[in-house]
């Protein structure tokens, strides 16, 4: 077993009264109340994350996207909502079959306040997609599952463009932050972060809900964002300027070898990333950002092949948070639960 990671303090606070300390949140499960979602992650040594939900439901599903808030409309048809439940459902009996802690996200990243205002959808979108994923939580109460807002910048994740300043991020996330937490999720996880001062902004909004959040990056394999930040001056410049750190960082939407890549650069080979850099979402192509953007078809690789190198990742990186993205299927996940399993 890893040995405990140092990293900040953190203060989760209620945002209604900054003097109180907000418990940390626990789940309730068929074995009683177990640990929160922070202490989860600090402690476990490993955890198991959802595979793709946004390819798997096109494809095998064959549903269509709103044009707006993409997959979090899903939920208001009987279609939709069965198919997110499948598939949650899937990854989390991987988990509980190998004793693996379990996280999800709701498939909110586009559901932000700008693209909420131009769908035929309101606020309340956000906790109808929370309630849906509690849903699941409850049907899969065998082992630890943590239910979560997913967030997302508020341009081009693939691009950086246009991305705005720390300010004004701050002040257009917040909206979808207090919603989550109103929503009682259990954490915030803000996905294919491109750029440093949105990330900034990011975390800023999402320590201001008093929920744990997670920041993740979108990462090249030359160390850094899209916009030319390491790594390491990325995890430094957020946790140096929120109020309250996140629990972790994490890569998602790249691929393992890039992140290994991306992570093995000298400037990232610190104890700062090594103690704070926690997690992949692994995209199952070895592709550029630009060419995942553009791509067609969808790419995928051996779930062995692509298990083995997520636990190089664990041996040489450090990381404990292990998921899917893009071109990945149960067969992918129960790949990397098997081998999580027998380190656990």
């Amino acid at each position: 077993m890893s040995p405990p990671r140092p990293r900040p303090s953190l203060g989760y606070r209620s945002s209604a009264n900054r003097s109180m300390r907000l418990p940390v949140v626990s789940v309730s499960t068929g074995r009683g109340v177990v640990m929160g979602f922070v202490s989860c992650l600090e402690d476990s040594p490993s955890v198991l994350m959802e595979g793709a939900l946004g390819e798997r439901l096109k494809r095998e599903h064959r549903l269509h996207f709103d044009e707006h808030v993409a997959m979090a409309s899903l939920v208001y048809s009987e279609r939709g909502r069965a198919a997110l439940c499948a598939l949650w459902g899937e990854y989390a009996d991987i988990a509980a079959r190998y004793g693996l802690p379990f996280v999800a996200t709701t498939p909110t990243r586009r559901a932000n306040r700008e693209r909420v205002a131009a769908s035929s959808h309101g606020s309340s979108i956000i906790q109808d997609n929370m309630a849906v994923l509690r849903e699941v939580q409850q049907r899969h109460a065998s082992a630890p599952m943590y239910v979560g807002g997913l967030m997302g910048c508020r341009g081009d994740a693939y691009s950086g463009a246009p991305g705005p300043s720390a300010a004004e991020a701050q002040a257009f996330h917040s909206w979808q932050a207090e919603l989550f937490a109103l929503a009682g999720a259990d954490f915030l996880f803000a996905g294919i972060m491109p750029t440093l001062p949105e990330a900034v902004g990011m975390a800023r909004a999402m320590a201001g809900s008093g929920l744990p959040y997670v920041i993740s990056f979108m990462v090249r394999a030359d160390g850094a964002l899209l916009d030319g930040t390491t790594v390491h001056e990325a995890i430094a410049a957020i946790d140096a300027s929120s109020e309250t750190p996140p629990v972790c960082y994490m890569a998602n939407c790249v691929h393992p070898t890039v992140l290994h890549g991306a992570l093995s650069q000298a400037f990232n080979r610190t104890s700062l990333v090594r103690s704070r850099f926690w997690g992949i979402q692994a995209n199952a192509a070895r592709l550029s950002p630009e060419e995942l953007d553009g791509a067609t078809d969808l790419a995928t690789s051996d779930p062995d092949v692509l298990a083995d190198e997520m636990m190089r990742l664990r041996e040489d990186c450090g990381l404990r948070v292990f998921g899917g993205c893009c071109g990945t299927d149960g067969s992918h996940l129960e790949a990397i639960a098997s081998r999580l399993g027998r380190c656990t």
